[in-house]
């Protein structure tokens, strides 16, 4: 395909996205369906493209003065990508083309609107209703971290620890340009790529299948490390998902000890299976939603109940940014109750000078601090324990780990330890 095609295909897919409400994966997999002849950088031009215009679609609408699908994929071609004005008309004149620049396009493409007069939702790239919201979560730091939570994300690698060590992990690495992500010894980078280009196939390399590594973001990473001392404890990953911070946290128990994967979709735990066979953990159960009772038996049992949240993932719209577009505050006030409830329901396994510890991917104080803020209303039993991890500098004043991507160059987490001191069945 030529830049005509690609950019015409990402303007369409943009279209199906806000017309037909579909999420990015959908649309682009539909897309891709329909256009058999798009060889693999075709569809990562497309994704690429996609992706950067819903990462800042309401500054570049602004700056284009359109703030439909059109106007923001030139938008990004101009502003980010940086093409210049000559290759865009090219491109747009090709016979599979998106069609001639109109004057006004050209116009805006020299002579942008300045975003120094933009509301604040419009120069940082979130819905109106977010303002008060990410205002009390981010204070006066709120411009720079919408602006870095718009740029693209780097790829991190977790060393599995029970299979290799950093040295040889490294190694193994070279080949796709991963280097030591600080803070962790075993977290690695892949810096995020520039416009069109591709991040190298993490897949291809031969450890990979081997389970030398797995793709983690640091701040997961960091989020799984609150847990502390694992090493022959007894440890229940309650809202396991696809086993992310699972594998982390066997790793860090050497397989040692027993870790219990649980969550309520029995679905997400199939590749926690998988994921932890390859990586050679073997002192993991899988607690099925589907079994009778799967936690019967655990109740005040458990050293280290790990509660990784359902949450809006505002802080992973750096990889998800369509996430931010769909998010409502019916959704946010949702995500509130049923973390109330996770809260409550993993709690009862926590055994006397047990911990908890409570995990969003989230920026917003709703979901963070206000939810342990709650739950330890309800439980005098649970007390916050300050969170100390060497290197690990992102640490509120109550004692709570905050990442963002700013400042911290992660994902936005957000992690608290609750210790128990009775037990009352």
């Amino acid at each position: 395909m030529r830049d005509g095609g690609r950019v015409s295909a990402a303007i369409e897919v943009l279209t199906e996205i806000e017309t037909r409400h579909f999420p990015v994966k959908m649309a682009l997999k539909r897309w891709g369906e329909a256009a058999r002849y798009a060889g693999s950088k075709d569809r990562a031009f497309v994704s690429g493209l996609v992706l950067d215009a819903l990462r800042r679609k309401r500054s570049l609408g602004w700056m284009m003065g359109d703030a439909t699908a059109r106007g923001v994929v030139l938008g990004v071609l101009a502003f980010t990508w940086r093409w210049p004005a000559e290759r865009i008309a090219e491109a747009a004149s090709e016979e599979h083309g998106f069609g001639a620049l109109t004057e006004a396009e050209q116009a805006r493409l020299k002579d942008p609107v300045s975003l120094d007069g933009a509301p604040a939702p419009v120069a940082g790239d979130y819905p109106d209703w977010l303002e008060p919201h990410l205002a009390r979560a981010l204070g006066a730091e709120q411009a720079a971290e919408m602006a870095a939570l718009s740029e693209r994300a780097p790829v991190d690698l977790r060393i599995n620890s029970l299979k290799t060590d950093p040295e040889r992990g490294a190694k193994a690495l070279a080949p796709i340009n991963a280097a030591p992500a600080g803070i962790l010894p075993n977290a690695f980078r892949i810096p995020a790529p520039a416009a069109a280009d591709r991040t190298p196939s993490v897949e291809a390399v031969p450890a990979f299948s081997k389970g030398w590594f797995e793709v983690q973001d640091l701040g997961s990473q960091i989020a799984a490390a609150v847990a502390g001392e694992v090493k022959g404890k007894q440890v229940l990953d309650f809202c396991a998902g696809g086993g992310g911070k699972t594998l982390a946290l066997a790793a860090a128990m050497g397989n040692s000890g027993q870790i219990f994967a649980h969550d309520s979709d029995a679905r997400r735990l199939g590749d926690t299976i998988r994921r932890g066979q390859r990586a050679g953990v073997r002192n993991l159960q899988i607690r099925s939603p589907i079994e009778a009772q799967p936690l019967k038996g655990l109740e005040g049992k458990i050293d280290v109940v790990f509660v990784d949240a359902p949450c809006t993932g505002a802080g992973t719209w750096r990889r998800h940014p369509d996430a931010k577009w769909r998010l409502s505050p019916d959704q946010l006030a949702k995500r509130q109750i049923e973390q109330d409830s996770v809260m409550e329901d993993a709690s009862t396994f926590v055994k006397p000078g047990g911990r908890m510890v409570y995990v969003t991917c989230s920026l917003l104080t709703e979901e963070n601090e206000d939810r342990v803020a709650a739950f330890l209303d309800r439980h005098p039993e649970f007390t916050a324990r300050p969170i100390a991890l060497d290197g690990v500098t992102h640490v509120t004043p109550e004692g709570y780990l905050r990442l963002t991507p700013h400042r911290a160059g992660t994902d936005g987490f957000f992690a608290a330890v609750l210790e128990r001191s009775t037990y009352a069945p």
